[in-house]
């Protein structure tokens, strides 16, 4: 069943929009994939073990045998960073695919269904707002203890409810056109034509909305292992490398600090260009 009336997603697609540089975009995606095989390929492309200790080459400078120097307890920087840059990524995207699916579920059901529902759920959106997700991240370490277990949930639930207010109002809006009343007279029950129907013309437009959360949580997170709430040692990790290079800041050797912190800006910023270019393509200008 098709309608000549386009759908929101469809409208949305045809929006005039203001495109950044390609070049940007694309340069953005290159880094990011590199970044991201470098962490699946770390036991190959590391020339180090990440936690093999040599107290005889400790806080070493850049050289030809460490590119990136070492760390005060004779580390590796460069294997450390290409180790950590597994858990820096695999949190966020674990908190973007939890987020993303509770998100669309719960806001499928308060847009398709209404009233009360619709009701007490934006309540509840309210009430988790009200709460920075880096706060209800602290709580749950207090509650359940560190590494990135509680954090991955808790933050999940704590931007969850974006998803859900996104998907809620694309929802409300999909349930007004003529191609749902058209299911309805053909007698499909309200459950399939959310499920089979108005759920795959909003998925994209909030998936593409939702890419732009995964800087966020790299950066909270990466702030919760500098705090030493997160990845713990001697487990590399960005945030955790900062962390642990203090001692030597105070003697004058940044590198050790400065590297991963290169490492988060470079990643939650063309991670924030990909997901600003989909949610252009995709996304458009979308409901309040």
């Amino acid at each position: 069943m098709t309608s000549s009336t386009p759908t929101l997603a469809m409208r949305v697609l045809r929006a005039p929009r203001k495109r950044r540089p390609r070049v940007l975009y694309l340069g953005s995606v290159v880094v990011l994939a590199l970044v991201a095989l470098a962490a699946i390929l770390a036991p190959l492309l590391a020339p180090y073990d990440p936690d093999a200790v040599d107290f005889t080459s400790f806080l070493a400078p850049p050289s030809a045998v460490h590119w990136l120097g070492t760390d005060a307890l004779g580390r590796d920087v460069l294997s450390r960073i290409i180790h950590g840059g597994r858990t820096a990524l695999i949190g966020p995207l674990l908190v973007v695919v939890f987020s993303t699916v509770i998100g669309i579920l719960l806001g499928l059901w308060a847009g398709w269904r209404g009233g009360w529902v619709d009701a007490a759920l934006s309540r509840v959106f309210d009430v988790l707002f009200a709460f920075p997700s880096l706060l209800i991240a602290i709580m749950a370490v207090a509650l359940f203890g560190k590494g990135l277990v509680a954090p991955i949930i808790a933050m999940s639930i704590a931007y969850a409810p974006f998803v859900a207010r996104l998907t809620r109002s694309l929802v409300a809006a999909e349930r007004t056109r003529p191609y749902v009343s058209a299911y309805r007279v053909q007698g499909f029950g309200g459950g399939w034509i959310a499920v089979r129907r108005v759920l795959p013309n909003v998925t994209p437009i909030v998936g593409a909305q939702s890419t732009l959360n995964f800087g966020y949580v790299l950066a909270e997170l990466a702030g919760l292992s500098f705090l030493g709430l997160g990845v713990q040692a001697p487990t590399a990790d960005w945030g955790a490398m900062i962390n642990e290079a203090q001692s030597g800041v105070a003697a004058g050797h940044f590198l050790p600090a400065i590297a991963p912190a290169v490492m988060v800006v470079i990643v939650v910023v063309a991670v924030n260009i990909i997901g600003e270019e989909l949610s252009d393509r995709i996304g458009g200008e979308t409901p309040a």
